[in-house]
C-alpha cells in the first residue's frame, strides 16, 4: 500500500479547529518556525538530582515525531505526524522510509500516532500502530498491526477503529500500551466534544482494551451493557496521549491533557469514570468555569495534577538498571513547558517531580529501549535524542 497522506482541510473541520487554542495543540506547529534547540550538546553530562547522564543528538532532521519503537536488531522506528515511519541503523537516521503506511488523515492533531513491538516481537513479528483514519464522516482513531519486511510494513489487519467518524481535527489521543496478559490498550481523545467522554455508546475520551488480535476480553466492563461499546475498559476521559503498563505491580498509568489547567495523571482501572467534564482542575480557555467541582463520588481521582498545565505527551517507566535511582519513576514529555518530567512514585503514588532537559523543545514521545537506554522525541525542533548513563 504506497503512502498517502490527506493535507487538504475540511472547511468545517478547519472551522472548527481555528477554535482549539490549547497548549497541546498541533494546528500551528511548524518545524520551520521554532525555538532555539536548547539541548546539551552530545557529549556533555547533565546533572540531575539523582542520575548524571549524557546526551547525544541522534538526529534534528525529523519532523513532528510521534511514537518510538525499538527492534531486536537494534533499529529504531519513529512515526511522524504527517503519515511517516522514519528509520534509525546504527544511532543514524536513514534516507529511506518505512512504505506500506496506512493513509493518514493529517490535519490538526490528527496524522500518523503511536507505534509499539508486540512483546513477543522477536517470535510473532507483530508491530502495533494507532493513527487517525480518513473516512465517511471525518476522521477516526484507529489501530493497526503489520510485520516488517525489509523496509516495507506488509500483512496489515485493522485491529480497532473508533466509532463513529467525527468531523474534528483535534484529541485523537493516542497510546498503546500492552499488558503482557494476551491484552492491548489503546486510548483515546473525545475529539474536542465534552460529553462524549461520559457516552458509552462512542469509544471516544476512553481507555480500549482489546485481545491482541483486536478482539474483545469476554471480561471487558461493559461487555454485558446495553449500547455500550465493549471495548471500552475506561471512561470520562480528555485526551490521553501518554500511557504504560508497569508489569512489575500490574498498573496501567496514562496521562491526559487537561483544558486550562488540570493535566492529571491516573490509575487506569476497569469500569472506571474519570470524571472528565463533570469534574476538572481546569478551566476553559476563554478564562470560563467548566465545572464548579473537582470531586464527586464516584468518580476517580488522579494521582496528580498539573497546573498550570505542562501539556503532557508521551510517557515511560524507568524499569532497567541502567538509572538505578529512577527506576520505577515515570517520565513524561511536556509539550507547552519544553521539558521531561521525573515524577517519583511511593506505592503508586505521587511523591515528587523533577524538571529535566529544560528547555529542550516540545517533548512528544520518551521511551526505555529494551537495553535501558532512555530517549527522548521532540518536535520543534524535531529531534531524536538518547539519554545515557555517565557510570
Amino acid at each position: 500500500m504506497m503512502l498517502k497522506t490527506i493535507n487538504a482541510v475540511i472547511t468545517p473541520i478547519l472551522a472548527a479547529s481555528l477554535l482549539l487554542s490549547c497548549n497541546e495543540s498541533d494546528l500551528n506547529q511548524n518545524v520551520s518556525e521554532t525555538p532555539e534547540q536548547n539541548a546539551p550538546a552530545t557529549g556533555e553530562v547533565t546533572k540531575s538530582e539523582q542520575e548524571n547522564f549524557v546526551v547525544d543528538t541522534l538526529s534534528n532532521e525529523l519532523s513532528n515525531p510521534w511514537g518510538i519503537a525499538f527492534l531486536p536488531d537494534g533499529k529504531i522506528l519513529v512515526t511522524e505526524k504527517a503519515g511517516e515511519i522514519r528509520i534509525f541503523k546504527d544511532g543514524a537516521l536513514l534516507p529511506e522510509k518505512m512504505t506500506g503506511v496506512p493513509e493518514v488523515f493529517a490535519s490538526g492533531q490528527g496524522g500518523l500516532l503511536d507505534i509499539k513491538t508486540h512483546p513477543d516481537y522477536a517470535d510473532n513479528g507483530w508491530i502495533y500502530i494507532t493513527y487517525s483514519k480518513p473516512g465517511e464522516g471525518g476522521a477516526a482513531t484507529a489501530m493497526i498491526r503489520g510485520k516488517i519486511d525489509g523496509n516495507a510494513l506488509v500483512q496489515t489487519e485493522e485491529l480497532f477503529r473508533a466509532q463513529p467518524y467525527i468531523k474534528s481535527g483535534h484529541h485523537f489521543g493516542s497510546r498503546i500500551a500492552f499488558d503482557g496478559k494476551g491484552h492491548v490498550f489503546v486510548s483515546t481523545g473525545e475529539r474536542g466534544t465534552k460529553p462524549n467522554a461520559q457516552n458509552l455508546e462512542n469509544h471516544y475520551g476512553k481507555v480500549i482494551r482489546l485481545n491482541e488480535d483486536g478482539s474483545v476480553p469476554n471480561d471487558n466492563p461493559f461487555v454485558n451493557t446495553p449500547k455500550a461499546k465493549p471495548e471500552i475498559w475506561s471512561y470520562g476521559h480528555r485526551n490521553v496521549q501518554g500511557m504504560v503498563y508497569d508489569d512489575a505491580s500490574n498498573t496501567l498509568f496514562a496521562h491526559e491533557h487537561g483544558p486550562k489547567g488540570g493535566d492529571e495523571i491516573n490509575i487506569v482501572l476497569p469500569g472506571k469514570n474519570y470524571g472528565w467534564p463533570v469534574i476538572t482542575y481546569g478551566i476553559d480557555y476563554d478564562g470560563s468555569t467548566i465545572s464548579e467541582i473537582s470531586e464527586k463520588e464516584g468518580l476517580e481521582q488522579p494521582i496528580h495534577y498539573w497546573d498550570p498545565s505542562i501539556a503532557p505527551c508521551g510517557m515511560a517507566i524507568v524499569t532497567s538498571n541502567k538509572f538505578p535511582n529512577w527506576k520505577g519513576d515515570l517520565l513524561i514529555g511536556a509539550l507547552s513547558h519544553t521539558h521531561v518530567v521525573r515524577v517519583e512514585l511511593d506505592n503508586k503514588t505521587f511523591a515528587g517531580e523533577e524538571k529535566l532537559l529544560e528547555g529542550v523543545g516540545r517533548v512528544r514521545a520518551v521511551a526505555e529501549s529494551p537495553d535501558g537506554f532512555i530517549y527522548v522525541a521532540t518536535e520543534s525542533p524535531g529531534m531524536l535524542l538518547k539519554l545515557s548513563p555517565t557510570n
